[in-house]
């Protein structure tokens, strides 16, 4: 489709231009790996510009991760979890993505008001992860396929090196 062409009139051309106008890379870390209710979880935090994630935000998305943790047997989970804290531009989110039975995975997603982690609650049904956080998901999506699916030697040495397997730097 060149520049000419007309648009199918579903595509909101300026609401994407102001998308492409404002993506910008963000800054992504990894926590350390470890256990919360049952789970070997590897934990991440995403930086919008000009945010920046605390300690005690931290604390606060491991806490709220660990509770919706505890429910995961009940929906297969495997074990193994993925939680990220985004400190976006417009609010904090909390992703909690557990691996279930039948290669699926369990994502859950909470909201709230920037800074303010005793606020973050269930987002509302449909909501998925921005363009950053589908970033780590990628990422982890081909940790778990290559260490822990395609892996060889124990079990152990498979999550030792799935844990291990971290995305750093920046995000787009």
């Amino acid at each position: 489709m060149s520049d000419r062409e007309e648009l199918p009139t579903a595509v909101d051309a300026a609401s994407l231009l102001a998308l492409a106008e404002g993506h910008h890379a963000r800054a992504v870390r990894a926590l350390t790996t470890r256990e919360a209710a049952g789970h070997l979880v590897k934990a991440y935090v995403i930086e919008a510009s000009g945010r920046t994630v605390t300690e005690e935000d931290e604390a606060a998305a491991l806490r709220i991760a660990g509770a919706h943790l505890g429910l995961g047997r009940a929906r297969g989970s495997l074990g193994l979890a993925v939680v990220m804290l985004h400190a976006g531009g417009d609010g904090d989110y909390v992703l909690v993505s557990t691996w279930i039975e039948g290669y699926m995975s369990d994502l859950a997603v909470f909201v709230g008001p920037a800074g303010r982690p005793d606020q973050l609650r269930p987002g509302r049904a449909g909501l998925a992860p921005c363009v950053w956080e589908a970033a780590v998901l990628a990422h982890e999506r081909d940790a778990f396929t290559r260490h822990v699916l395609d892996g060889d030697g124990p079990l152990a040495d498979r999550l030792t090196a799935w844990g291990a397997d971290v995305l750093e730097g920046k995000v787009r």
